[in-house]
């Protein structure tokens, strides 16, 4: 096993070594570690339903009449009349005839990509998109041509230059998980239509946060009947665990029928489903917490530019702060926390070298005046830094 002593030792060399850290939750915005409360700023709870009670009693009820268990596949035994419900719902939710819940969001994107390209395909992929997509490309044995970030342009001319056998795909986060940042899904379905491609987006980032009702990307461009492929989780915003994908009802039967990420899962347990239902519910009929976290979002960015620390303007909860070294990331999410703060530093693999920062997210449920007082104390770390380099 000297190999893996080998790798461990080289991760620990270039700073990018990684370990879990047990904390316990307070609430949506707070936890507790060795008998301190920090300030969770490295949360996607962004609407903080996880600890809403009618999403939790939701939980509680699914446990007393179903079980803590499903007990199979969904194909077998382990598709509960929850499961239903919620498909139904997320169908409604996004706009499309059907939907169809995988264990997570990861296993929709490897699920459905797979199932819907072949090595006589070709998919057109973002630089910057979720490890997942770049796994279910891979998966799927097409040809992957991935264009620069966001360059609608560099797609145009792939899309062009490329002869094609069978289908071609283009596939792209709707918003960007380490950069905060919408994809122009407008431009890229009319580069489909030219070109006669597909759509997939992942709205991981998008569902609950963007859109009228937090509908997503295909929602915030008025685009919902032009993309064939929707694809989101339940474990963000939404508060519970599960992805799924939504679409046309032949898509979801030719999904059920060929992702071997759904065909040989386990089935999540009730409980889950039935707070991610409750979830969307509230989500409908509270459309005053999006707009609470849209406004905290933008409250921090403010805050953050009149410090002269340098943030994307954007509408999503996601605000990285460029580091650049991994080490310096690192120590200034050590210094934060001593502060009281809980902020992720992303590292490579996760983003590319050179490029480590500070993902600061901010959720509804955290108040105003600490957001204020955690702006403060991340304009001064970097303030340090930057003038410790120079």
């Amino acid at each position: 096993m000297q190999f893996l002593i080998d790798y461990l030792e080289q991760v620990k060399v270039n700073n990018l070594y990684r370990q879990t850290v047990v904390y316990d939750p307070v609430d949506a915005a707070h936890v507790i570690q060795n008998g301190q409360t920090y300030l969770m700023l490295a949360s996607n709870n962004y609407l903080g339903l996880t600890h809403e009670p009618h999403v939790q009693q939701a939980a509680m009820e699914a446990i007393r009449r179903y079980g803590t268990g499903s007990g199979g596949a969904r194909l077998t035994t382990g598709t509960y009349p929850l499961f239903d419900q919620l498909e139904q719902a997320l169908a409604m939710f996004k706009g499309t005839e059907a939907a169809l819940v995988f264990n997570t969001g990861y296993m929709a994107n490897l699920g459905v990509i797979s199932s819907l390209a072949g090595p006589d395909d070709i998919i057109f992929s973002d630089e910057l998109n979720h490890a997942s997509i770049i796994d279910g490309c891979r998966l799927s044995r097409a040809q992957v041509l991935v264009y620069r970030h966001n360059d609608m342009g560099h797609l145009e001319k792939l899309l062009k230059t490329t002869g094609c056998r069978g289908k071609r795909l283009i596939v792209t986060d709707g918003v960007f998980s380490m950069d905060g940042d919408i994809a122009p899904l407008d431009v890229i379905v009319k580069l489909a239509e030219r070109y006669d491609s597909l759509v997939v987006v992942d709205d991981a980032h998008a569902t609950g946060v963007i859109g009228p009702g937090g509908k997503g990307t295909a929602a915030y461009f008025g685009i919902q009947d032009k993309v064939q492929v929707q694809i989101g989780t339940l474990s963000k915003a939404l508060g519970a665990e599960g992805g799924f994908v939504a679409g046309s009802r032949l898509l979801i039967e030719a999904i059920r029928n060929k992702a071997r990420s759904f065909i040989f899962s386990t089935a999540l347990a009730p409980a889950v489903i039935a707070a991610a239902q409750a979830a969307l519910q509230f989500v409908a009929a509270n459309p005053d917490r999006i707009e609470k976290l849209r406004d905290n979002a933008q409250y921090v960015r403010n805050l953050l530019t009149a410090r002269q620390i340098p943030v994307v303007s954007g509408e999503t909860p996601i605000i990285p702060i460029m580091v650049g070294a991994a080490n310096d990331a690192l120590r200034l999410t050590a210094e934060l926390k001593e502060q009281g703060l809980v902020i992720a530093a992303i590292r490579p693999p996760t983003v590319p070298a050179g490029t480590s920062r500070l993902r600061l997210t901010v959720t509804a449920r955290h108040e105003q005046e600490e957001l204020r007082e955690a702006a403060g104390k991340i304009a001064a770390a970097v303030g340090k830094l930057k003038t410790t380099e120079r």
